[in-house]
């Protein structure tokens, strides 16, 4: 089904013409739920594995110390919560069964675990294919991007640590099967199978923090006692998208330097927790049901069930001289 990103209440680069050269266009992913298979672009959804090549693992974690969620324990619990939500009841009573709620007290956030021996194989989270998104920037002669992750915390600022695979589809002749972990580290970094309604041409200005400051402070000026945001509303669209900017929600601007070459880096995607939330709820797609008829679980701004951080988005950065030379993640 088709997403469209509503029209901006106003254009800034009409109000103010310096933001005009800083324009970018983003290609909004729209993940939606549903049962993609390795033919599909989709977050949470099987690769297109050859059946011969190894499947890659993280050398920073490993067990047998470690320890997490079985995913067919966390799987079972959001059908668990879905189903529940969705039956009609009386006001007051729980919407679980006995035995559906001992069940997902049972598992919470300190439940049943499971320990991991060896290193923590990677988790499937993106599949894009150019045939989607024309725009996708990849190494030349590839037409597919792959992004897995190891669940468990990288960095300081602790988010799931990134593997980037560029193919060709044609050439992968012998299709394996996607492999799932056998522990995730929580549910927060395990997303739920979701296809892909790509909206290119979505335009975007930087973020507020990524201005001079004389422009930032006359913009701020302007918005007062106006019904939206230039961060907000106006700038950097939220949600999962190819390109375009990133929020610097919570921290300054630092230079995305790329470590072999000097490079400044260009962003390649944005994974985000929500499609859209309380502050930016101007940029929920115009195809979106009302609010009373969507459903209490899982929520529509929340379709894929990642959440990076407490809330956050992350932003992935590649070099613009080589598709060989590491990424960058950053998180906003």
């Amino acid at each position: 089904m088709t997403r469209t990103t509503p029209p901006r209440p106003v254009d800034m680069a009409a109000v103010f013409p310096e933001l005009a050269p800083l324009a970018r266009t983003t290609v909004r992913l729209h993940p939606r739920p549903g049962a993609p298979t390795a033919a599909d672009s989709s977050v949470g959804g099987p690769l297109l594995w050859p059946a011969d090549e190894p499947w890659p693992t993280c050398p920073e974690h490993k067990g047998p110390w470690l320890v997490g969620y079985d995913p067919e324990d966390l799987r079972k619990q959001r059908r668990i919560l879905t189903e529940g939500w969705a039956r009609p009841r009386t006001p007051g009573t729980d919407f679980l069964t006995p035995e559906e709620r001992a069940f997902v007290d049972g598992l919470g956030y300190t439940g049943v675990r499971k320990p991991l021996d060896g290193e923590v194989p990677l988790l499937p989270v993106l599949q894009l294919y150019a045939r989607d998104v024309p725009s996708l920037p990849r190494p030349h002669g590839t037409d597919l991007l792959q992004v897995l992750w190891c669940s468990f915390e990288h960095g300081e600022f602790c988010m799931p640590g990134v593997q980037l695979r560029w193919r060709t589809a044609a050439e992968v002749r012998s299709p394996g099967e996607t492999r799932w972990p056998p522990v995730v580290s929580e549910g927060e970094s395990f997303p739920e199978p979701c296809l892909l309604h790509p909206e290119p041409g979505v335009v975007e200005y930087p973020a507020p923090h990524e201005l001079d400051d004389d422009l930032a402070k006359r913009i701020h000026a302007w918005e007062e006692g106006r019904a939206y945001d230039y961060q907000y509303d106006l700038a950097v669209a939220p949600g999962w998208k190819v390109g375009g900017y990133g929020n610097w929600s919570f921290c300054d601007p630092w230079p995305m330097t790329c470590e072999e070459c000097g490079a400044t880096m260009r962003p390649l995607l944005t994974v985000d927790s929500s499609e859209w939330d309380g502050g930016t709820g101007s940029w929920c797609p115009a195809e979106e049901p009302p609010e009373d008829e969507r459903p209490l679980y899982p929520q529509s701004h929340e379709p894929t069930m990642v959440n990076i951080g407490r809330g956050y988005t992350m932003q992935i950065y590649v070099c613009p001289d080589s598709f060989d030379h590491p990424h960058l993640q950053v998180m906003q």
